[in-house]
């Protein structure tokens, strides 16, 4: 078994669509050990369709991929989140200025917050016009979120994601808690900096305007206000509004209150409803992600339940094989711990067998059918052991199946040894022939030799 971490509800989900894509693209895998492992698991067909899609992901490749696009997606974010931080400090020292001249409020306002609430409105009819919202920034993670797995297997993994979270239409949820996270992010550097600006620099704030009246500007500026003043920001009253209209006011109670107009309507009308819609998202995200299950009725799924959920046990081909077929490959399993067993495939019947085994050592028998192989498969994977020999005549190339059989084996106990008898009395083996089984275990990675592990096999060690 692997030794990588279990992946969560959403990662199985996510890998199941991938595969179902996989093979409507490509056509069936070859699925024949991850079919009998899937069942030997028991559960509804949904359980089983994920478990066997976690086994064919973990044996291509798939899973592997997963993890990288996901270290993508996060040094996608990583750079967003700079971005938005560099941004943010950007804002306020562009609202103030370096204050050698009056800052304009109702300017220093359009800087801090206007292109904040023009995305917002975006956003929310976004939200209620359109199928899904992603927005610019949602859409900018998702490509250097592609851009930066880099992986040949993860063709079908972000079109699955899609398929996946729009069944729940969880992506508009996701894509929001990113987008006004970001938004949160840039507007708390922005009154992080602001704060920073006035405290060290004198600022002086006047109201300019060609057209409009000073009443105007009076009636405008304690309607923003409002909201602020109930948390306790000053409001400026009408005098000082009307003064600032002429120039900067020169007294410290004016600029403190110009001063705390600005963070207040800041804070009210920037980060609170960032802050207030991400929670919303999120809420909306993680009450979808616990309903989010398969759709079973799929094509590409309902073609399985014979496969894992049989009505009755068939032999023989259930799907031809795809070309090319994927390499053989071996493992362990590390719940393995009923002891020690011994088990030869295709043996010569002049051959004597079984050897003189120890006490504690089990004989499964010779392996010389398809049936005979899925029994022992499915005692195996019910009571795995913690060490399997494994004798394989030499004489005997080291074919496809025989490989194959190999790497099912080893798949079901802790530790696995390979024997490779020896020739008969009055026979020899031939070199080049057993040099292609050297290559061959050395590269499903099984220990192997031509003496007997008996004392292995009893002991655990040599």
């Amino acid at each position: 078994m692997s030794a990588n971490p279990v992946p969560h509800k959403l990662q199985c989900l996510w890998l199941s669509e991938a595969i179902r894509l996989r093979e409507e693209h490509a056509g069936p895998l070859e699925d024949r050990e991850a079919n009998r492992r899937a069942q030997a698991g028991g559960g509804t067909l949904a359980a089983r369709i994920q478990a066997r899609a976690l086994l064919l992901a973990e044996r291509d490749g798939q899973t592997q991929a997963l993890r990288h696009w996901l270290q993508g997606a996060r040094l996608a974010l990583a750079a967003l989140l700079l971005l938005a931080l560099l941004s943010g400090i950007g804002l306020a020292v562009a609202a103030l200025g370096d204050g050698q001249r009056p800052v304009n409020v109702f300017w220093a306002l359009g800087s801090l917050l206007g292109l904040n609430l023009l995305l917002l409105l975006g956003w929310v009819l976004g939200l209620l016009l359109a199928r899904d919202s992603t927005g610019a920034l949602g859409r900018l993670w998702w490509w250097l979120s592609e851009k930066l797995a880099r992986d040949a297997q993860a063709a079908q993994l972000a079109p699955a994601l899609l398929v996946l979270l729009q069944r729940q239409r969880l992506s508009r949820w996701g894509l929001g808690m990113l987008i006004h996270g970001l938004w949160l992010l840039a507007l708390l550097a922005a009154l992080l900096s602001l704060l920073t600006l006035l405290a060290t620099r004198r600022y002086g704030f006047v109201w300019e305007s060609t057209i409009l009246g000073g009443e105007t500007f009076i009636a405008l500026t304690q309607a923003l206000g409002a909201l602020p003043a109930l948390l306790g920001f000053s409001l400026p009253d009408a005098e000082l509004i009307r003064a600032s209209g002429d120039s900067a006011l020169a007294s410290e109670a004016a600029r403190l209150s110009w001063a705390g107009w600005l963070v207040g309507v800041l804070l009210v009308y920037g980060l609170l409803p960032r802050l207030l819609l991400g929670l919303f998202c999120l809420w909306r995200w993680r009450r979808g992600c616990a309903a989010l299950q398969l759709d079973i009725g799929l094509p590409g799924y309902s073609l399985l339940r014979e496969r894992l959920q049989p009505s009755s046990e068939r032999l023989g081909v259930c799907d031809t094989a795809p070309a090319p077929l994927p390499p053989p490959t071996a493992g362990s399993n590390a719940q393995g711990n009923q002891g020690a067993l011994l088990v030869a495939i295709e043996l010569d019947e002049r051959r004597p067998w079984p050897p003189a085994l120890p006490r504690g050592v089990g004989d499964a028998g010779v392996i010389d059918s398809r049936e005979q192989r899925q029994r022992l498969l499915e005692q195996l994977s019910r009571f795995p052991p913690a060490r399997l020999a494994i004798a394989c005549d030499p004489r005997r190339s080291p074919d496809r199946g025989s490989l194959a059989l190999l790497g099912e084996l080893a798949r079901t106990a802790a530790a696995t040894r390979v024997w490779l008898l020896p020739a008969q009395p009055g026979e020899a083996l031939d070199s080049e022939r057993l040099g292609d089984w050297h290559a061959a275990l050395d590269q499903l990675q099984l220990a192997h030799s031509d003496g007997a592990p008996l004392r292995w096999l009893e002991s655990g060690h040599d």
